[in-house]
């Protein structure tokens, strides 16, 4: 019930009739009409509002449940509604604390930046986006846009790269709009474009995909007359903005106000009006704002001084997100003081961790290189191809290929299965290591045979009548990548070609993956196919709707729950 005053969208359920059982020849489910019935009343009461049923259901469920349902009006839920992005991996609640957003994925005056975008090297933008995470950015800012570019299909690739690895949200920034679709398209979660501004034609053109794609905007404070000078204009720009977002749907929650920092070298007086339009939003429209705070001392000397003082200013004043260099020590001492001034950081915990031991003569660290090198085990847990490979190369000039398999990849592998294991790392990064590793695999294949690396066969297939194979296929990267050599069989696949394939190859380990309850039938054939060969080969399987008791009715020797399980599987396969 907790959970449901957080909804704004209606909630469905369309569940089976209980749990499936299986006795070799067929399947069953464990619920009468009845019992499914009195869990849909429950659900109602709780404010759920749309019911159907799935796999084991009758007209006979429908019934029930109809009857249950008679004369029952849908709960009235009040939903809270909060500023928040996520990714596919972390939702981010904006009300929470003041919210950092890395800037340096920018090719404006970044002449390394350019150059990997211009040669499509995104695993230096990877680098980018893993060292702001590392600093402390809460969220990243993604533009790639050159004149020279396919910006559509640069943004695209660019966000699918950095969301394999980093489980930040992003922040889309462009001002093509075919760019920001193709990008919104693709990306896991809810992100924030960057930008609309008050033209109409802006506002006509970006307003729809904000709506559309369930995004957050950054609305830009300028019209067709350009960046008024004084706040109260600014303001008046932000209102009609707002306006017109909420005539298409969008929630004042999910607008954020760039009032614009202006260079203090071009007119020092509109550095203090952008800070009283801050000021101005806040108190009379309530709205988050955002701004880029480095603008603003363009051209002067010494510029850290002068954007992390205004930076304070701006804070002061209500700056919710400011768009930052999170590398920059002078930007993190004054975002880690006012956590403290605000009552973010409870008992000045963070502030007081992030102090050195002595404080005489700070001076700002050297910012850390994107591309820097780093060892062969890092670059595989942060899922860095280009990386990775580089790395192995050079490791070949001194190392034999099993070395380097066993002594990098495969603790490599184990430790990225340790985190993932404890949360800390989710499926998309769990497979851009792997991808790396691969790459890495591809090295070591170009100077030795193939053969002398792979430590034994083990067979893949989803059972016949299932044609979903993507969880099996992150399986056939990961054991491949920890040195296997795996004979895929693919996707509805009979029992007999597996025997077959068993017997042929000689093949000890056999993993079988079904997602459908209605194939776990298929499963259970499969396995007393294989024993009643009489082969000697062990069975692990998995898919989503199998568990360690399923396994065991189907008659299997191992249940693996993920791709790191498997992994572990075949570690005592063949060490046994």
């Amino acid at each position: 019930e907790e959970m449901l005053k957080w909804a704004t969208v209606p909630l469905i359920v369309q569940a089976n009739a209980g749990l499936p059982q299986t006795d070799g020849s067929q399947t069953s489910y464990n619920a009468t009409a009845e019992e499914y019935a009195s869990y849909i009343e429950q659900m109602a009461e709780m404010g759920v509002s749309i019911f159907g049923g799935c796999c084991g259901t009758t007209p006979d469920f429908i019934r029930s449940m109809i009857a249950r349902l008679s004369g029952k009006q849908p709960r009235k839920r009040q939903p809270v509604y909060y500023s928040a992005v996520c990714s596919g991996q972390k939702s981010l609640i904006l009300d929470a604390r003041t919210t950092v957003i890395g800037e340096r994925i920018n090719p404006t005056g970044k002449k390394k930046l350019k150059e990997a975008l211009r040669s499509s090297d995104f695993d230096y933008v990877i680098g980018e986006a893993l060292v702001q995470e590392e600093h402390g950015a809460d969220i990243l800012d993604v533009n790639v846009g050159l004149p020279e570019l396919d910006e559509a299909a640069v943004l695209t690739r660019a966000v699918q790269e950095i969301q394999a690895i980093s489980h930040l949200p992003l922040q889309i920034d462009s001002a093509d709009v075919t760019a920001l679709e193709a990008a919104l398209r693709i990306y896991n979660g809810k992100p924030i474009i960057n930008s609309v501004n008050g033209k109409e034609e802006s506002l006509c053109a970006v307003l729809p995909l904000v709506k559309k794609y369930g995004a957050a905007v950054v609305a830009l404070t300028l019209d067709e007359r350009g960046i008024p000078e004084r706040a109260e204009e600014r303001v008046a720009i932000a209102k009609r903005i707002c306006n017109k977002a909420q005539e298409y749907g969008i929630l004042k929650t999910d607008i954020f106000i760039d009032c614009l920092a202006l260079s203090l070298s071009s007119n020092q007086a509109l550095g203090m009006e952008t800070i009283r339009a801050i000021r101005m939003i806040k108190e009379q429209l309530g709205l988050k704002t955002v701004l880029g705070v480095s603008n603003i001392s363009f051209g002067l000397p010494a510029r850290d001084v002068i954007n992390s003082t205004y930076l304070a200013a701006a804070l002061g004043a209500g700056l919710d997100l400011p768009i930052l260099n999170p590398l920059s020590d002078d930007y993190k001492r004054v975002i880690s003081a006012f956590r403290v001034i605000r009552n973010e950081d409870k008992n000045a915990e963070n502030y007081i961790l992030s102090q050195p031991q002595s404080t005489e003569g700070i001076i700002s660290k050297p910012v850390k290189d994107a591309d820097n090198a780093t060892t062969l085990i890092e670059a595989i847990i942060q899922g860095r191809k280009k990386q990775s490979a580089l790395l192995t190369e050079e490791l070949l000039q001194s190392k034999e290929p099993l070395d380097i398999i066993n002594s990098y990849f495969v603790p490599a592998l184990n430790e990225v299965g340790r985190r993932f294991d404890s949360g800390e790392m989710f499926l998309p990064q769990m497979i851009a290591s792997a991808e790396a590793v691969q790459c890495g695999f591809d090295t070591l294949r170009e100077k030795v045979p193939e053969s002398t690396m792979e430590k034994g066969k083990i067979v893949l297939a989803t059972v016949k009548g299932d044609i979903h194979d993507i969880g099996k296929n992150i399986v056939r990267m990961l054991l491949k990548n920890y040195g296997y050599q795996v004979i895929d069989l693919g996707r509805d696949v009979p029992p007999q070609q597996i025997v077959d394939t068993v017997r042929e190859q000689q093949v000890p380990l056999v993993g079988l993956s079904a997602l459908m309850t209605t194939t776990i039938k298929s499963m259970a054939e499969t396995i007393t196919a294989l024993k009643t060969a009489g082969l000697d080969c062990q069975v692990m399987v998995g898919g989503a709707v199998l568990n360690p008791e399923y396994a065991k009715m189907v008659g299997a020797d191992y249940y693996a729950a993920d791709a790191m399980e498997s992994a572990r599987i075949a570690a005592k396969v063949f060490e046994q």
